[in-house]
């Protein structure tokens, strides 16, 4: 009798909602940044971190410059970055950068880096000449940078603050309890009083930070990290869905839905944030034009 093995039958993945898609990324405006960035030897964070919106916003000629290489020093378990040993920081990138923002005629330009934890220093210095190069060759326009935490170096985020971007961006990621998964080698002390320390630097600079959602948090220690935030001074906080980027990532726990979001957004501007962008597609660049619309229009004389 001829044995006949049944493959065991493979759970189709669940389609996504509606409100979790978005559009494939197409048309001219797209493939010229991609050709320009490409032409400069420059990375865009929207490739390397696989971002949703990455569509939307090439199309509108917005996009997140990723600077000092495309190799990140650190593990996070929500990272689509590549991970390993780097090149030495190239510091003629921050002025290929700027002629990439003034080439696109940008009006706000968002700027991050992978961490270098090998070069504390230079990669603060990479960022506060970007701001300068920015400001020279595109004057009009408007920097946010995105920074890592630099290991909590005083000397390194005061390089960085004292180039006065618009804008000074350092993400919180996730809650406490799980930031030995979430961020390795990060400390959830140390991002808070790299905020702090900014906005004492430089009381009328604008600093945001961003959390994800769907990694394993409840919603009270969700409260608690908007809390501790709005205690720094933190200006504009972003709310976005965690996705995961393959199966070498964490697992996403659950989905949020607009609802959630809309609540979440609710229950943060209550404790003092001056802009809150929150929903399932939010990341730390999406709509930051806007962001910084709302936040710097006040200050404008």
């Amino acid at each position: 009798m001829e044995l006949v093995q049944i493959e065991p039958a493979r759970k189709a993945p669940a389609p996504k909602p509606d409100w979790l898609k978005a559009r494939a990324p197409v048309g001219e405006n797209y493939h010229g940044l991609k050709r320009l960035a490409r032409s400069l030897g420059l990375h865009t964070v929207c490739e390397s971190a696989q971002c949703p919106n990455i569509g939307e916003c090439w199309h509108h000629k917005t996009a997140t410059f990723m600077m000092l290489g495309n190799l990140c020093t650190r593990r996070c378990g929500f990272c689509a970055v590549p991970k390993g040993r780097p090149e030495p920081i190239d510091m003629d990138e921050p002025r290929r950068v700027a002629e990439a923002v003034a080439a696109l005629g940008l009006e706000h330009a968002v700027i991050t880096s992978v961490n270098r934890d090998d070069d504390l220093l230079g990669g603060a210095r990479a960022f506060a000449l970007v701001i300068e190069e920015i400001r020279r060759q595109a004057p009009k326009c408007r920097v946010d940078v995105l920074i890592p935490d630099f290991q909590g170096d005083r000397e390194a985020i005061q390089v960085v603050v004292e180039a006065k971007p618009e804008v000074l961006n350092h993400n919180t990621e996730s809650v406490p309890r799980l930031y030995r998964a979430v961020r390795s080698g990060a400390r959830y002390a140390r991002t808070l009083e790299l905020l702090r320390y900014a906005k004492e630097l430089n009381p009328a600079g604008i600093t945001k930070s961003g959390v994800m959602v769907g990694l394993g948090e409840e919603t009270p220690e969700l409260l608690d990290v908007f809390r501790d935030l709005a205690a720094v001074q933190c200006d504009i906080l972003t709310i976005g869905q965690y996705l995961r980027p393959s199966r070498d990532h964490l697992p996403m726990a659950r989905l949020y839905t607009p609802r959630e979001f809309a609540e979440l957004k609710t229950e943060a501007l209550r404790m003092g944030f001056r802009h809150v962008e929150s929903g399932p597609l939010v990341r730390s660049s999406y709509h930051a034009h806007e962001q910084a619309d709302a936040t710097l229009a006040p200050l404008i004389t």
